[in-house]
């Protein structure tokens, strides 16, 4: 066991992609975690998903030694997708290193993550990183951190991780400035589950941070909000190789493996204690990740619905906060509906469904939970599928969530960034201004937020604004349904549920997308938009037609005429009877571009 005043236990705050992964990589690499050989970038990014888009999903941490102490880094994702995973690493450390690049500034997530860290009451190590590149401003950067922040940045670490500038002065910062952790051997065991995964091998292994008392391998262990016991038959921690302890003591952090099979009997935040001995209370904190965005996957291939299923299955086995059920569709088929953290979360998803299990998927429009007040105090429902919406004489009102979202951005950007703001019916609350730079505070219904408000963003801001959210709760709106109809036939996979003020032009928008999408029959076909049994757009694929005149030549006009009013009849008969084929490759397209006016 590791005297308490020789640990010491931090995290890396930053911006996606200011530099906190190859940080990591410096500081284990300098402190003989791993030689030269066993080196590579990235080395605590296990997917590749996570390599290639710079990007931290899960949780690691890594135990470094150095002159005399034990350093237990945490490197946590910074994406506001896992705002509660990382609310849960950050409880478990200290204090934190504040990443900031030297050419790019302080920036929204950077925010985010920082005042988590204070709430925390962390002591916190301003970095100033890639000082070596010609772009870079220290000084400007320095001065940043202080208004922006408000954090005394005079001692701020220059660095530069790449290069390997300034690693020993930031190793030295994280002993002489960061408190060591407190907890007394002697109490009952409480202990707090930072993070868990899937292991093949090994079954789920389990992050944790001790907070008081011992934990010992072959220890019966309980956990307090999941109410399971478990036989505790490995621990260890990462150096970032395993290495196997036999105890592990208070203040300390590593991992314990106990026969568990699913992740999802390990919630994030959960207080692991003794059993036989348990603690009086739980850690404070703890709360059940709900998904936020919800969406339809569907087989291109029918046949391959097994294997989605199996997929899905499997991939849940590592990620417990993705739920999913299944769902069938008239023009989709079957599939799944399923449930996510947020718009990131679904991303990578969809993403390592395709590359790991090799499956063509169609994703329906993401939509978010509303909660629908059913008239004559028939109680309140969830409404998570648009298909699924009660007759709206049956519903008295539609509540739908909200966030508070901060924008940064370069001051040339702010005036099509506040239109689409606006456009996205927000509500302004704050703009002021930090270094040359926007910062602009919204109030924003999810329901626009889902669609491509990011992707809209980031290209009117040539991707210099940056877009961080919180969720505030939910506000009643004036909210339909929108269905979309082919040839008089409803298509529920395409319905969606928007406000009446947008509802005309996103029902537009939907038809001439579909009317460029939808092959020519031999009839004629109209695409409606409609709300309810009101009609609200329309467009109308023309059909092909044989030209049965060719061959009159002269004579009577009175037989050509006859000839097209067979023809007529045959049309008429053919839309009576005939059924549009809609191609997969439409639907696809069309919920793509899901909101592009």
């Amino acid at each position: 066991m590791t005297p308490l005043d020789k640990i010491r236990n931090f995290s890396i705050i930053a911006h996606i992609d200011h530099g906190k992964s190859t940080l990591a990589d410096r500081l284990i690499q300098r402190t003989g975690g791993l030689t030269e050989r066993e080196m590579s970038a990235q080395v605590l990014d296990n997917m590749d998903i996570e390599k290639e888009r710079g990007i931290t999903i899960k949780a690691q941490t890594v135990r470094l030694d150095w002159k005399g102490h034990v350093l237990n880094l945490m490197d946590t994702p910074g994406h506001v997708d896992f705002a509660y995973e990382v609310s849960r690493s950050l409880a478990a450390c200290e204090g934190a290193l504040l990443v900031v690049d030297a050419a790019q500034g302080v920036e929204a997530q950077t925010l985010a993550n920082v005042y988590q860290s204070i709430e925390h009451d962390h002591e916190i190590v301003p970095v100033i990183n890639k000082i070596d590149l010609p772009a870079a401003e220290p000084e400007k950067v320095r001065k940043e951190i202080e208004d922006v922040i408000g954090l005394d940045a005079s001692n701020a670490i220059l660095a530069s991780a790449k290069s390997g500038i300034g690693i020993d002065e930031i190793l030295d910062a994280i002993v002489e400035r960061i408190p060591a952790p407190k907890g007394d051997a002697s109490q009952p065991l409480k202990a707090m589950l930072v993070d868990s995964w899937y292991d093949p091998y090994l079954g789920v292994v389990i992050l944790v941070r001790v907070m008081a008392g011992v934990l010992r391998k072959g220890a019966e262990i309980a956990f307090m909000a999941g109410g399971t016991k478990h036989l505790v038959d490995r621990v260890g921690c990462f150096r970032p190789k395993i290495e196997q302890l036999t105890e592990l003591g208070p203040g300390e952090i590593g991992f314990i493996t106990a026969q568990i099979k699913e992740v999802a009997q390990t919630a994030v935040g959960d207080t692991i204690t003794d059993a036989k001995k348990p603690a009086a209370e739980a850690l404070p904190g703890f709360k059940l990740v709900q998904p936020v965005v919800f969406c339809g996957l569907f087989p291109v291939d029918a046949a391959d619905f097994d294997k989605l299923r199996e997929s899905i299955s499997r991939l849940r086995l590592n990620d417990a906060s993705f739920t999913f059920e299944m769902e069938s569709s008239a023009a989709l088929g079957f599939g799944f509906r399923c449930g996510f953290l947020g718009l990131l979360h679904l991303e990578i998803i969809q993403e390592r469904l395709t590359r790991e299990y090799d499956l063509d998927l169609i994703t329906t429009a993401p939509s978010v939970v509303y909660k629908i007040q059913l008239a004559h105090d028939r109680g309140e429902i969830e409404l998570h599928n648009p298909a699924d919406m009660p007759d709206p004489s049956k519903i008295a009102s539609i509540e739908e969530p909200w966030i508070e979202a901060v924008i940064y951005c370069p001051d040339e950007y702010l005036g099509s960034i506040l239109k689409l703001c606006q456009d996205r019916r927000g509500v302004q609350k704050n703009l002021t201004y930090v270094g040359g730079r926007a910062q602009v505070t919204y109030d924003l219904p999810l329901n626009e937020v889902v669609f491509d408000f990011y992707d809209r963003l980031k290209s009117i801001s040539r991707g210099y604004a940056s877009f961080d959210y919180h969720q505030i709760g939910y506000r009643e709106g004036d909210l339909v349904k929108m269905s979309i109809m082919v040839n008089a036939e409803p298509v529920d996979a395409l319905s969606m549920i928007v406000h009446r003020g947008t509802a005309e032009s996103r029902g537009r928008g939907m038809c001439e997308r579909l009317k460029d999408l939808i092959p020519r029959h031999l009839f004629k076909i109209p695409i409606q938009a409609a709300i309810g049994g009101k009609v609200i757009a329309r467009e109308t694929i023309a059909a092909m037609r044989k030209d049965v005149t060719a061959k009159c030549y002269g004579g009577d006009a009175s037989r050509k005429k006859k000839l097209l009013e067979k023809q007529k009849e045959g049309k008429k008969r053919m839309r009576e009877y005939g059924s549009v084929s809609i191609p997969q490759e439409a639907f696809i397209a069309a919920l793509r571009m899901g909101d592009e006016n």
